[in-house]
Parts: C-alpha cells; structure tokens; sequence
C-alpha cells in the first residue's frame, strides 16, 4: 500500500530540486501535482483539498532554510501535514474502569472483524491482559466456528451460545462468565451485513447498552479505499464509534481510506491489520504511517519486529559463533527461520530508509529461495549442517531428493555458505573493519 502514492510524491520532490528557492510558481505546480497525487491514491476530495491548503499556507509563509532544497522544505512541510492527517500520534485502547473492560468490534460482513478480534486478543495477551472473545455474529454461518478455532490459535477462551438466536443474552452471559474465570476484556465480535441497514444499526445499539463498552471499534477494508470511508461516516453518524481499524493494509489498495478516515470521522485509526497471521497486527502510528508515504522508512517499527520476533538469547548466542568463526549451516538455518517470523522480506525492505517506491516495486525478492534453502538444510544431517565440508557428491544427491530441489541448488547454497564464512574470517581479524573502510573510502 501506498507505493503509488509515493512514487508520485517522489517525483513532485524530485521536480523541485535544484531550484534556489520555493517561488509561488515552483509551489503552485508543486501543490498541484501532490493535489493529483492524493486523488490517485483514493483520498476523498474535500480531505485532498484542505490538505494542500494547509501545506500552502505553510510554505508560502515559511522561511527556507538556506541548507535545505525546496524539494526538501516541501517534504518536511508534508511530511508535518501527513502526520497531522493521520491523526497526529498513535492512540492507546481506553481500558480503564471496573473489570472487565468491553471493546465491542463492529463492521461490515467480510470486513475482517472476526479475525482482527482474535488478533487484538493475542496482542492484548501479549500486554499481560486476559481477554476473553465473545462470539456476537449470531446471523453468519460458521461464524462462531471461525472464533473457536482462532480462540483455540491464539490461546485464549471464548464465550458463545448456540441456544439463543438473542445477542444480548450472549454479552449478558458473557459478562458473568468473564468475572468466573478473572477475565479483564471481553472483546465482543458483532453480526455485520453486506450493506448498513436498520437492522443491523438496531443490533449493535442493543449488544452496546447491553455491554457498556470503554472501545467501539470499526473495522474496515483498506482495499475498498472511498467505501471504507463511507461506511466510517455513516457509522459515525448513527452510532458513535471510539476509533477505526483498517484490514489489509499489506495489500494493494491506493492508500485513499487510510488518507480520509481520521478528518471524516474525528477520530483515530487504532489499529492496522498487516498480514493474515494472527500476529499480523499493528498499532497505528501516523508518523511512522507519513515516513513511509514520503519514502523515509520506519525503522522503530522494524526494530520492534526484530525485538518481539527475534531471541535476544539466541542472538547473543549467535554473536559470539560468528566472532569465534564457529557459524554453521544449523546456525544458519536457526537464523532463517527467524527472520521469516518477521513477515515477507518485501514488506521488511519497506521499512527501510531509502528504499523508494519503485526501488521496492522493482526489487526482485524470490520469498520461495528462503523456502528451497530451508528444505536444502533441513534435508541435511545434523553432521553435515555443522560440517559442511563433509558432502560429498553423492550425500548431495541424497539433499536434493530430499528437499525437492536439484543438486545445482544444493551447490549454490554450499558455494554462498563458504563465501559467507571467508568474508567473516576476514571481519573477525583485528583492524579489518577500518581497512575495509579505508578501501571503500580512501579520505578515511
């Protein structure tokens, strides 16, 4: 998502360059182009209009500083604007009172708010919470099937009815069995329709008296783009919601409904759902959201990702193999695995600074050689993965009927793998990182 966004943006900075001062005429072409930029991307027009007023009224009235190009003047002056847009600062679910704390879950059918429920209840779990899922969907075949299985993947319990047609009762019940068994968070999954009727509004007004919840959060599409922002009105003006969660936010959408939500509604984006696993979710950050938008990367998200994703033990572990040069492809592989827990390495590339749009789009990252490289190892004996020298022709024949793969690929792997230990050979002897820095850099 966004990539488009960004490519275009990129161009309208790059088009800005060079010049030696911001003019009213440079500005207004600029202006102009990022206006075009943010229809493109799906942002609703009245959001798109105010926007680039605001920017207007920022860099005509502001001083240009004389180390700054008025590329980058205009991209610290969006950049501001952006963050501003998205909400300004990341809002934390509102879960004080007496326990438990209700967090209703509302949204369209096939928005994704059974699965987000589950994933909200790991990430309130990982927060040392105990949350317990309430199955409110009484009107979706299979519904309650969905959030039993999910519960049972995420470890924890939910609370559901198959006697009653009656949602009210299940929050009721919900309630009382939540105060039995020390819950502090009931997370109550709600019946959505293909489309906002009486019913479903007359529905959602009951479970909320019923629940008393602290959090109303509406759960929405990001690939539908304007009719995500639509329903968000529409729900905000018949029943009022606390906060937004968009889906899909790793897909292909233009970024539009991410853009508008926050100025059409009043209120904050919460949560985003990155991926399909039921650790794919993240809360909402506006200033990280703006510097991926302007190419700038995320690099507190990535480095979360490493801290929750990665041992720190087995980290410390492996940092001391690789000075002693005792790496091996077990180690290797160790290491593999963790680095697929963080998601597609695309999407990792994304947080990086410097990584532009089309750089990204462009990049030709093949997700299936981690998986051959990890089948090649795994078909290896514990001894041939610490000593590699070991394979001979015919053990490498035996690793690829193993792992699928042809005796090539086993080579290439060997090959990459004593590559990899000469170069840390070399940055392990004393004084080589200032030569390698003195090669590369002859002034150092």
């Amino acid at each position: 998502m966004f990539q488009d966004l960004q490519e275009k943006l990129e161009g309208v900075f790059r088009g800005l360059s060079g010049k030696g001062k911001l003019s009213e005429e440079n500005m207004t072409e600029g202006l102009r182009e990022i206006r075009r930029a943010l229809l493109s991307a799906d942002v609703e027009v009245g959001v798109a209009k105010a926007f680039v007023a605001r920017v207007r009224e920022k860099a005509m009235g502001a001083e240009v500083l004389k180390s700054l190009t008025p590329g980058q003047q205009l991209v610290k002056i969006v950049h501001e604007e952006l963050v501003t847009l998205l909400g300004g600062q990341a809002e934390a679910l509102r879960l004080e009172g007496t326990p438990p704390a209700g967090v209703l879950v509302m949204g369209l059918q096939g928005s994704g708010k059974t699965t987000f429920s589950a994933k909200l209840a790991l990430h309130l779990k990982s927060k040392g919470r105990r949350p317990l899922l309430v199955a409110c969907d009484l009107q979706r075949p299979a519904a309650i099937e969905q959030l039993e299985v999910l519960g049972r993947e995420v470890e924890v319990p939910v609370y559901a009815r198959r006697d009653t047609k009656d949602p009210v009762e299940v929050v009721q019940g919900a309630k009382s069995h939540a105060r039995e068994i020390l819950s502090d968070v009931l997370i109550v999954d709600t019946a959505g329709r293909l489309q906002i009727d009486e019913e479903l509004m007359a529905e959602l007004e009951a479970v909320r008296e019923a629940l008393d919840p602290s959090e109303r959060l509406l759960v929405l599409d990001a690939m539908t783009g304007q009719e995500a922002v639509s329903i968000a009105k529409t729900f905000s003006e018949r029943g009022e919601i606390t906060g937004s969660v968009l889906t899909k936010l790793d897909g292909d959408a233009r970024g539009g409904a991410a853009l508008s939500l926050v100025e059409v509604t009043g209120k904050p984006i919460k949560f985003a759902g990155v991926g399909e696993g039921v650790g794919d979710l993240d809360v909402f950050h506006p200033d990280r959201i703006a510097g991926r938008i302007l190419g700038m990367g995320d690099m507190l998200s990535l480095i979360e990702k490493a801290q929750q994703d990665i041992d720190e033990e087995k980290a410390r572990k492996m940092e001391e193999k690789l000075r002693k040069q005792q790496f091996d492809l077990a180690d290797f592989l160790d290491q593999l695995r963790q680095v697929k827990k963080m998601g597609p390495l695309k999407q990792i590339l994304g947080l990086m600074p410097g990584m532009n749009a089309k750089a990204l789009r462009n990049a030709k990252i093949d997700e299936k050689q981690m998986a051959r490289t990890e089948a090649i190892i795994s078909s290896m004996t514990l001894e041939e993965r610490r000593r590699p020298e070991i394979i001979n022709g015919s053990r490498r024949k035996r690793i690829a009927r193993g792992s699928g793969t042809q005796v090539a690929d086993v080579n290439r792997l060997l090959k990459q793998f004593r590559d990899m230990r000469k170069m840390m050979k070399v940055l392990a002897k004393p004084g080589s990182i200032d030569r390698l820095g003195k090669g590369m850099f002859p002034g150092m």
